[in-house]
């Protein structure tokens, strides 16, 4: 668990995005296609990137994916995305999937990634971050 954790083991921050999985998003098995899971992450962690660097950011890496568990049709999916690392002009975002299964399911963690994000400009060129805020997002 890690110090930002609350008790029931969820990420202390707050969620970034929440979905419902849907048939279109499923196999034949009702299992949700791991690039459906991906996309989500990838739209939470780019809006905290974002929000970071005061404007357009892209997607340059993927690292350290897990995928824990599956995710099935009907699954209320949430990613908490969080900046753990920024450089000159990139943002390094933990995302953390999480799903509540049926009426009153417990969240259950499924995935679990790190996404780095750069900073670019109108031409799509890298460009260096703003200052942080007081707030340190």
């Amino acid at each position: 668990m890690h110090a930002s954790d609350t008790s029931d083991g969820l990420p202390g921050t707050e969620p970034t995005l929440r979905a419902i999985a849907m048939p279109a998003d499923a196999n034949p098995q009702g299992d949700i296609f791991g690039g459906w899971l991906l996309s989500q992450m990838d739209l939470a962690g780019g809006a905290v990137a974002m929000r970071r660097a005061k404007g357009r950011t892209v997607t340059v890496a993927i690292t350290a994916m897990t995928f824990h568990r599956p995710v099935f049709v009907g699954d209320e999916v949430t990613c908490y995305a969080e900046i753990v690392k920024t450089g000159a002009t990139s943002i390094t975002v933990k995302i953390e999937s999480w799903v509540r299964r049926g009426e009153g399911s417990g969240p259950i963690e499924v995935t679990e990634g790190v996404f780095t994000y750069v900073a670019v400009d109108a031409s799509r060129q890298p460009r260096p971050l703003p200052p942080a805020d007081q707030t340190g997002s």
